[in-house]
């Protein structure tokens, strides 16, 4: 496991280390504790891949595109 916080992880590093934590515990290799441990690591790294994953929705719907499709600039997004 990686010593960064969950919280200052960019969406690669939390998902690569939420990759690494499923196959430890499909491999069921490692102590009950310990797996615990991951399984409570493993809820913040999914939770954190769907808050990075919500922030880049929100920025790609403020897109806007001009006639020929092309982004031209951004829109303000409701609710933010």
């Amino acid at each position: 496991m990686s010593d960064t916080p969950v919280e200052e992880m960019t969406f690669e590093q939390a998902m690569a280390e939420l990759e690494q934590v499923v196959g430890q515990l499909e491999r069921g290799e490692v102590p009950l504790e310990q797996s615990i441990a991951l399984y409570e690591r493993g809820a913040k790294l999914k939770a954190r891949c769907e808050t990075k994953l919500k922030e880049a929705e929100e920025k790609v719907a403020q897109i806007t595109l001009d006639a020929e499709g092309q982004p031209a600039g951004l829109k303000a997004a409701e609710g933010l």
